[in-house]
């Protein structure tokens, strides 16, 4: 049977505007020095803009060197305690025009307290764009037309977000399903009812319960809780994969995390091949997607509303627990490289500058400025100078999943100071079945291969490992009991103080 034309007509024009898009990477550095005008240029009345004479700079011949000059670098603590707690009390014009209406609330992995990270409208608006550019991208995945009709399940925090003051506290995913544009909600499930619970476990049980009446062709959301939600389903009606459920099912959209480590015990949920496309959404904004030509490498989003700098992550920059330097190197587009792993400063229309997000990248290419995610600037693991970043943890576990068959849906490692040396113990979290040393002594390997200084540290001062293997269970009831259940929470993947403190703890109830 032949797609219905309006199938056909939506993806000619998808292709129309996805080539023009194309065509903007050739001018990548000039299109961000025109960002940073426009950032600078909205936001020269706001008191931060006048603070840093944001006037003089959008004067000055060289944009980016007078707004290094004027501008220092900011982390969360420094930007909340010296300007968005104004914003927190309902004070206008601060760091970006007008009132913030919405404050995403994220601690990610990290053990400190949580942080209230401001949503202007502009910056919804980049965001919405940014999602309508991945959507645009889909011709050159060779998918049916008939996708374009179907239905799409967001699985994020809750829409029904918590006032506080005369502005609005949540998830970003539930900020922006709040927000959703009129095109989209005929295609959004679960639907706003469904999407406005607050309760994670009841959410789950209420999406299996309708699943069966949606025609899913597009699901998007954090790769452990999506797992779970397609576990969960399968379980109830049944049957032996997903698409017994869903068949139209094609593509998954994930981020916040590496797939790596989840593809193989993913594929086991699915009863045919479906694309994977990772997406780079942060609280701070929408950096990077994947469009499908080169897997696992997302292009850098130039020219919606944020500005990038690139420091590179060695020793010169940054001290032993990943502190940034007073006197680092920063770096524009225009002077990355490929195989060099950066920290990323972000300036937005959210009113954060010259900002540390915690973030790693690495670029692969520069000609289409492709980055993959590889860590956390502070979520390292670094005791004796291994420098493990996530990305080589991630790529042991894979590495390992493939070698065993064995589905390692969730992972962590700590590193201590022991009497005789520096241990890692490593704990899997997987239901199946296998010899925890032989699994160590793999990881080992793979990891003496692929960095040279966890090698050198072998041999030395890195004496001792151990592994457990864990049920799935342990996991997810940790999460729940640290309030991380759900959403775009994700489980730390470098264990380190008070969340190392808590799980040390957990372990032995």
């Amino acid at each position: 049977m032949k797609p219905p034309p309006i199938n056909r007509i939506l993806q000619e024009i998808v292709k129309l505007k996805n080539n023009s898009l194309q065509q903007k990477l050739v001018r990548a550095p000039y299109i961000q020095d025109e960002v940073l005008k426009k950032l600078l240029s909205k936001a020269k009345r706001t008191e931060f803009g006048k603070h840093y004479d944001f006037r003089s700079i959008l004067k000055s011949r060289n944009l980016i060197e007078s707004y290094r000059k004027k501008v220092p670098v900011f982390d969360y603590v420094k930007m909340k305690d010296e300007w968005w707690h104004h914003s927190l009390r309902g004070e206008m014009d601060i760091s970006w025009p007008g009132k913030i209406q919405y404050f995403a609330l994220t601690s990610g992995t990290s053990d400190a307290s949580s942080k209230y990270v401001p949503v202007s409208d502009d910056m919804i608006k980049a965001i919405r764009k940014t999602g309508t550019r991945q959507i645009l991208s889909l011709p050159d995945l060779d998918i049916s037309p008939e996708i374009y009709t179907k239905s799409i399940l967001m699985l994020g925090g809750s829409s029904k977000l918590t006032n506080a003051l005369d502005y609005k506290v949540g998830d970003l995913s539930g900020i922006m399903i709040s927000k959703l544009p009129l095109w989209i909600q005929n295609f959004y499930k679960p639907g706003k009812k469904i999407s406005d619970i607050k309760e994670w476990p009841q959410k789950i049980d209420e999406i299996v319960r309708n699943a069966s009446q949606w025609d899913i062709g597009i699901i998007s959301g954090v790769p452990s809780w999506v797992q779970l939600l397609i576990q969960k389903v399968i379980e109830y009606y049944k049957v032996e994969n997903i698409h017994k459920v869903w068949p139209n099912f094609s593509i998954y959209v994930h981020g916040g995390v590496s797939f790596k480590p989840y593809e193989k015990s993913f594929d086991h949920l699915l009863g045919k091949k479906i694309t994977y496309l990772e997406t780079y959404l942060a609280s701070e904004g929408f950096f990077a997607i994947e469009k499908g030509k080169n897997k696992n490498a997302m292009e850098l989003v130039l020219d919606i509303g944020v500005f990038y700098e690139f420091v590179p992550f060695n020793e010169n920059n940054f001290d032993a627990n990943g502190v940034m330097r007073p006197n680092a190197e920063i770096l524009s587009l225009n002077s990355v490289q490929t195989g060099i792993d950066y920290a990323l400063l972000v300036s937005t229309c959210s009113g954060a500058w010259r900002y540390q997000i915690g973030d790693t990248i690495r670029f692969t290419s520069i000609s289409n400025f492709e980055i993959i995610v590889t860590g956390r600037t502070k979520h390292f693991l670094s005791i004796c100078g291994e420098h493990l970043s996530i990305d080589n943890l991630d790529t042991a576990i894979s590495k390992l999943s493939e070698k065993f068959n064995l589905d390692v849906n969730e992972y962590g490692v700590a590193g201590q100071l022991t009497e005789n040396g520096v241990e890692h113990t490593w704990y899997l979290g997987s239901n199946g079945t296998a010899q925890a040393k032989s699994l160590l002594e793999f990881i080992d390997q793979t990891l003496i291969e692929i960095n040279d200084d966890y090698a050198t540290e072998r041999k030395s001062v890195l004496k001792k490992l151990k592994l457990k293997i864990l049920p799935l269970s342990t996991f997810y009831e940790f999460m729940k009991l640290n309030n991380k259940e759900g959403g775009q929470h994700k489980f730390p993947r470098v264990l380190k103080g008070t969340m190392l403190e808590k799980w040390n703890q957990y372990l032995k109830k």
